[in-house]
């Protein structure tokens, strides 16, 4: 086997074996309430480590996705729709690189 066979398959396995060990350890309800809204805020958490360094350096301009960013969260938080945010993002960083480059 070569070596990339033998990489995709430990790969595989160790993906597999994450998602899998909950289901044969935690038969059980999980009943302690710190444990179980720690795992509510973890895809949240996930997401916002995964989207928040490739807003910031999308647009090649620090200034202006941070700019974009901020304006992000204000929309967010006074509209709650997602479409909006995305479209003031776009438009803000549009808008920071025709007229700060």
């Amino acid at each position: 086997m070569s070596s990339i066979t033998i990489a995709l398959i430990v790969i595989t396995l160790t993906i597999y074996s994450i998602r899998l060990l909950p289901f044969v350890f935690l038969k059980k309800p999980i009943k302690n309430r710190w444990f179980r809204s720690f795992l509510y805020y973890v895809p949240y958490v996930t997401l916002s480590l995964m989207t928040f360094p490739s807003i910031i350096h999308a647009t090649g301009n620090l200034a202006g996705g941070l700019l974009a960013f901020v304006i992000g969260l204000v929309v967010a938080y006074c509209t709650e729709n997602l479409f909006a945010v995305a479209i003031c993002c776009c438009l803000i960083s549009l808008l920071c690189n025709y007229f700060l480059i």
